[in-house]
């Protein structure tokens, strides 16, 4: 039977991998403070369980010169381990909870739920400059274990990626879970965002995009002269 430190060891690779993967062998090592040869046979474990996947990337700048980097990632398989128990305990709750009280105590919950979110970060997003509360919010976002990423949009505006839901499965039972983060991320960000893709309904990514401030800042405008009428 394998010692339950080296179980536990194993897991920290996998939730390295999971929220800051595709990543080399040796900043795992550095982060976990292991051996190449230690780091190499979790890697080999993980690979063999299905629960990550190498990829070949070739460096920036490099055409057909030197060794690619290899990386790992989290496989779906990898990813369900992680999600399964709570996830599961989260889709009782709130069928037991929509069976008892009705979907409205669901949507309730679900509102209830983000809240924490909105008190802890809405001082902080008050003292951010607009063009920088994405990134703000993406880390906050990774610090709760969502693995999030905030870039350009090539449409304009930005975009808000989560490579990590601890509740997909109840979330695609559940959309209010999704509706009530989606509403807080526009309260927080004061434009509107427009959710693309989740990963409860079988995409890689739950993608969010966010509109340009100056938008947001345009229609304030217009309302204020309507009303202003």
């Amino acid at each position: 039977m394998e010692p339950g430190n080296e179980r536990g060891t194993r897991a920290r690779v996998a939730r390295l991998i999971l929220e800051h993967g595709p990543v080399a062998a040796a900043a795992l090592g550095e982060r976990l403070g292991l051996t190449p040869a230690a780091v190499r046979r979790h890697l080999d474990a993980l690979l063999a369980d299905g629960m990550i996947e190498p990829r070949t990337v070739r460096p920036r700048g490099q055409r057909g010169r030197g060794r690619p980097a290899k990386l790992f990632a989290i496989t779906d398989a990898g990813r369900s381990a992680f999600e399964h128990a709570y996830d599961d305990l989260a889709g009782s709750a709130l069928r037991f909870l929509a069976e008892r009280m009705g979907e409205q105590a669901v949507a309730d919950f679900a509102r209830e739920q983000v809240s924490s979110l909105l008190e802890r970060l809405e001082p902080v997003m008050r003292a951010v400059p607009a063009d920088q509360r994405v990134q703000v919010l993406a880390q906050a976002l990774s610090a709760e274990g969502y693995a999030a990423s905030a870039s350009k949009a090539k449409s304009g505006g930005d975009q808000l990626c989560q490579h990590h839901c601890p509740v997909a499965h109840a979330a695609a039972e559940f959309p209010q879970l999704c509706e009530a983060e989606t509403e807080a991320f526009a309260q927080l960000l004061g434009t509107p965002v427009q959710r693309l893709a989740t990963i409860a309904h079988g995409d890689g990514v739950c993608t969010t995009h966010v509109s340009p401030q100056s938008l947001s800042d345009s229609a304030h405008r217009d309302k204020s002269k309507e009303t202003g009428r």
